[in-house]
């Protein structure tokens, strides 16, 4: 082609169009090593998931965990992401927030298959910035809290096994919320001192259960309860509130930002998860909203591999509490991110989520 032709086309010709952006969904089985079981469900494994999302040479990996207590599942997650494929691909990966506003928008729910997005998003800017999530967000790594160990409802003597193999944790989580209660409690009592955190998952169906399940279990040690009734009871745990000597963490009762101002006074803090809201992003707009509103902050996971683990662990300096052990908990981790060192979260400095493959 001469200087000519070059001018008549100007210069189209040698402008090669963008290469739009890729976008990958899988179903992945996270396979649980023990049987796990809390007050509402028993499972032995995990569908959750994965999403690859690819730009500019640079790929970021996202997970998102969906629970039936939501009505959310693998399957219905990955439909969702493909409905919005297109404007997934077209958009422009450095308007992130825009982009993730208008999944909202289009996108009824699925919450998990937004989580599994926003994450891999996010993972993609840290990679592309050269630097890790934490850093992204103004966040010291030293600050990372403890994390629990988490021991799931069981027979009194597998319990004290589990126990035992948490050793190296400081702080252990004990599911309740069942008839079995102090059975459980008293097996952990049996082989250790240390601290304790409990979650009732709901388990407690009226307020005077609630209060004497409480009042029993401060004599046993336990700093704080997580959800002791279902998750609409907000006044009366309002009536709980004035009656525990120990604070009360809500979960299932605050999964998006707009929960938050109805819980003061009913509860002393937030259960934050990455898979409840939607990922990072409001997971953060979460944090400010209840640190305004003078609530603790505990950041959370379900049963996830290290890639939505380590998202929310890039969170975890501005928490007061942690509980993001979902990864020790399965079989198969396909990957490996945040560590854990007697209990301390010790964050990857890799740019993006900074996760290697297991």
């Amino acid at each position: 082609m001469n200087r000519r032709d070059l001018l008549r086309l100007g210069g189209a010709a040698v402008v090669a169009p963008a290469p739009a952006n890729r976008l990958e969904t899988r179903i992945v089985r996270l396979e649980l090593r023990q049987r796990w079981t809390v007050a509402t469900s028993s499972s032995d494994y995990r569908d959750n998931l994965e999403v690859r999302f690819a730009a500019q040479g640079v790929t970021g990996v996202g997970e998102g965990a969906p629970l039936a207590r939501y009505q959310e599942n693998a399957q219905q997650a990955r439909q969702a992401l493909e409905a919005v494929r297109e404007l997934i691909q077209k958009s422009d990966p450095w308007q992130f927030a825009r982009l993730m506003e208008e999944v909202f928008r289009r996108v009824p729910g699925q919450y998990a298959a937004k989580c599994a997005l926003d994450v891999a998003l996010m993972d993609w800017v840290g990679k592309r910035l050269g630097i890790p999530l934490y850093r992204y967000f103004g966040l010291d790594p030293r600050e990372a809290p403890i994390t629990t160990y988490s021991v799931g409802i069981d027979t009194p003597e597998i319990t004290r096994q589990k126990v035992r193999e948490a050793q190296d944790f400081p702080v252990l989580k004990i599911k309740v919320g069942l008839d079995s209660d102090e059975a459980t409690v008293n097996a952990v009592r049996s082989v250790t001192n240390k601290p304790l955190r409990v979650d009732a998952n709901e388990g407690w169906k009226t307020k005077e259960e609630a209060a004497r399940k409480i009042q029993w279990l401060e004599k046993q040690g336990v700093e704080l309860v997580e959800q002791p009734l279902p998750a609409h009871m907000i006044e009366e745990t309002r009536w709980l509130r004035s009656r525990a000597h120990i604070p009360i963490i809500a979960d299932e009762a605050c999964r998006h930002p707009a929960d938050i101002p109805k819980l003061v006074g009913a509860f002393d803090g937030v259960n934050i998860k990455l898979a409840k809201c939607g990922g990072i992003l409001p997971a953060f707009r979460m944090i400010q909203i209840a640190r305004s509103l003078g609530l603790k902050i505990m950041l959370g996971c379900m049963i996830e591999s290290s890639v939505a683990v380590t998202a929310a662990a890039h969170l975890s300096p501005l928490a007061d509490y942690a509980d993001l052990d979902g990864n020790l908990l399965i079989a198969n981790d396909p990957w490996r991110g945040v560590r854990i060192e007697r209990g301390k979260l010790i964050l990857p400095d890799g740019p993006g989520l900074g996760l290697t493959p297991a």
